[in-house]
This record gives C-alpha cells, structure tokens and sequence, in this order.
C-alpha cells in the first residue's frame, strides 16, 4: 500500500470541482488536466487500451487476463469531480495513531470536527485519518475510489502469479452534477460487469437506486396594482403555493426513509407576474414512480382549467432509473461483490440508495453497475474524512472481487 496514500493526497490538492452552469464537456478544466496526469500514470503501470476520450472527458484502460482460465471481465469506475463546495486550496490535514477525541481542523478560525456531532469519528481509532483544514471539502469523493483502483491494479502487476481476467478501469467527469454518464461510451468498456467505486463507509454496497424525474413548472401571472387588482390580479405566487400545497406534506425528503419516495421542490424564483419552480420526483418502485409525475402533472391540468386561460405549463423530463431493474436480470455483479466481502469478513450494508450514481445510467447501457464503498465519510463538505485503513480494505475488497470473478468461484447460495 506504498503509493495509496502518497497519491491521495497528491490528487486530492487538485481542484476538479464540475460546474453545473458550463456547457462544455467536461465542465471544467480541472478535469481534463487530471484525467491527463492519470493518463500518464497508467502508461507508467503498462496498462494497454489506454484512451481518453475528448468527447465525453472519460479516461479507459485495461490489464489483460494472464490466463486460460474462465472468469468475468470485470471493470471498475470512479469520478474526477468534486462535489459543490470550495476546491481551492485543499490542505488535507493526516492524523497518525487517532485518539478518538474532537479534531482541531482550522486554529485561525476555530473549526473543530466534534465527536458530539460525528460519533462516527470514534470507528477509527488508531487508524491514520485524514481530513480537511476546515475551508474546503476533502475530494475523497471520488478521488479516494480512483486511488484504491490504481492500487489494486497494482498489486496484479506486482503478483503476476495470481491469475485474473481482464480488468478494465474508467475514469470520468461531472458524476457530482449528474451528466457526466450520459456520454459514456460502452464499445470502450467491453466488460460483463463493473463497479463504480463511491460509496461510503466499509461495506456499503447499493444495487438499487432511485428512479429520478425533474418537473420544471412556469406559470404566467397578472400583476396589476392592489388597489385596483379585484377581478383581475391573477398572483403565480399564489398559483405556485397552491401547486405545492397540492402534493402530500408527509412525502418530502425530509420525512421519508428506506424505500419511500418524494417530491422536492428544489426552487422557486418568481413575482406576482411570473413564477418559475423546479421539482424532483424520486421513488425506487417504477409503477410509483409514474404515478408521482402524473399527479403532479394532473394537478397542474386541474389547476389550470380553473383559470380563464392556460397560465401554468409543466415540462417533466426523466433523469435515471432504478439500475436494479437491470442488474436482477443478471446478479453476478452482486453475488460476486458479497462474496468478497464474506471472504474478507466484511458485514456487507446493502440498503437502497436514495439517489443516483454513474451506474444508474451505465447499468441501463447494458453494463450491470453497483456501487461500493471506498471508507469515506461526511462527503461534499468541510467535515469529509478518510482513514488510511478505509482505503486499504476498499482497496483489498476490489483485489477479492478480482478473483472471485472466476465464474466457477462462488460458493454463496
């Protein structure tokens, strides 16, 4: 594990935040420099098929199979990106031998990680732990997954007498704003199955995610001085509220768990004259699913034939799907992955995933792809931490899932 933490910490100073406002492909520059120094290093491990893509900003590769036996081609995915938050700057701070107590992260402005409000801190105890200096995010989403898949397609080279398949790896852009995926490009990938490599704590694995649809509503109001508005004011602020006071107040994110689904009204920007709102709809059951954008969109209709014209107009388009749906018609890419934590005496924690990942879309490209953990915690904020030992155990988890991929390998029932 030798480079594991010299690369963290040499990626994570590089600013790759995506731009969810650029229309280019990646959205940002530091993207494409990063994916080109990763472009490098795998040509320093003798990867072949190495190809970055400049259309869809994704960096491929593969270590050939050394052997005549049977086993799975295999991939596995992680993101350039950072989430929305500062990337500029990123000091990480490493905390050998871990006592457990509050961490100090910024003496000049007094930010201090508390155990009272992350209890988690207390899992890693003795364990090298790296955080932020208390202004920026940490990158450890995702660039922790990109380490642990360089490193484990380094301990292949380095035991060339351990046979394996071939081990395909892809690198990406614009995962944190949801489109980097829609421009992957499978004819580079010929993989069975594949992973992406961005969840969080040891033994998180999700094969299921939401089901995702966003309803951009516009209405169209009549602003008229309140003193002579009677019979002719109409209010697309009011307009906007009835709309919302419309859906059920108990299916919002903030009072729904597990399996239960929502609708989020994510903006609103308007006057009297106009108002624009933006809505997600997310539910893991795709019957579900399309009964929530149906009654909203029902709503709107009743709403609007209540008005001497039509004022509201609603434009719903689909996002992701559940890649569960995908990946039962074919289960080796789970079985596989619990197997090798059986193996490893890792509890696996398969859970719904409440949102979407890379996967979503790729598994409905033909490619069946889970998500598994990389030991980060607090992602997309100032609070985002690692431990040295997380890495390490992501790391032999994808070695373990490597060798399992034998098709003859499984013993689970």
């Amino acid at each position: 594990m030798s480079k594991l933490l010299e690369r963290f910490i040499q990626y994570v100073k590089l600013n790759t935040r995506s731009d969810a406002s650029s229309q280019s492909i990646p959205t940002t520059k530091g993207q494409i420099e990063f994916a080109h120094i990763l472009r490098e290093e795998l040509l320093d491990m003798r990867l072949t098929d190495i190809h970055y893509n400049e259309k869809n900003g994704f960096l491929t590769a593969r270590l050939p199979r050394n052997t005549s036996e049977v086993y799975a081609t295999v991939g596995f995915i992680a993101h350039l990106d950072t989430a929305d938050f500062n990337a500029e700057n990123i000091t990480p701070k490493i905390i050998y031998d871990y006592d457990g107590r509050d961490v100090l992260l910024n003496s000049e402005e007094n930010i201090v990680m508390k155990t009272s409000e992350f209890p988690n801190l207390k899992d890693y105890i003795g364990q090298t732990l790296i955080t932020t200096d208390g202004t920026t995010l940490l990158g450890a989403d995702d660039k922790a997954g990109i380490v642990e898949i360089l490193e484990a397609v380094d301990y292949f080279i380095e035991h060339p007498d351990v046979a394996h398949g071939d081990i395909w790896i892809a690198f990406g852009p614009d995962e944190e704003i949801g489109v980097g995926a829609d421009y992957f490009d499978v004819s580079y990938f010929p993989v069975d199955y594949a992973y992406t490599i961005d969840s969080g704590r040891i033994g998180h694995f999700e094969y299921e995610t939401f089901n995702a649809a966003q309803a951009n509503i516009m209405i169209e109001g009549t602003s008229i001085h309140p003193g002579t508005a009677y019979g002719m004011m109409v209010n697309a602020l009011s307009l906007a509220n009835q709309i919302n006071n419309a859906l059920p107040t108990q299916e919002v994110p903030e009072m729904t768990k597990g399996y239960e689904g929502f609708y989020l009204l994510h903006d609103l920007v308007g006057t009297i004259n106009q108002v624009k709102m933006t809505y997600i709809i997310r539910d893991h059951d795709k019957k579900t699913f399309e009964e929530r954008k149906a009654n909203l969109e029902m709503i709107v209709n009743r709403l609007n034939q209540t008005l001497d014209r039509k004022r509201i107009q609603i434009e719903m388009k689909d996002q992701y799907y559940n890649m569960r749906d995908v990946i039962e018609q074919d289960m080796r890419s789970v079985d596989v992955a619990l197997q090798a934590m059986e193996n490893l005496n890792i509890k696996p924690i398969v859970t719904p995933f409440r949102g979407g990942t890379d996967g979503s879309k790729i598994s409905f490209m033909g490619i069946p792809t889970p998500n598994l953990f990389t030991g980060g915690e607090n992602f997309h904020g100032q609070y985002e931490f690692i431990t040295l030992e997380s890495m390490e155990v992501a790391t032999k988890t994808i070695v373990e899932i490597i060798k399992c991929s034998q098709e003859t390998s499984l013993t689970r029932k």
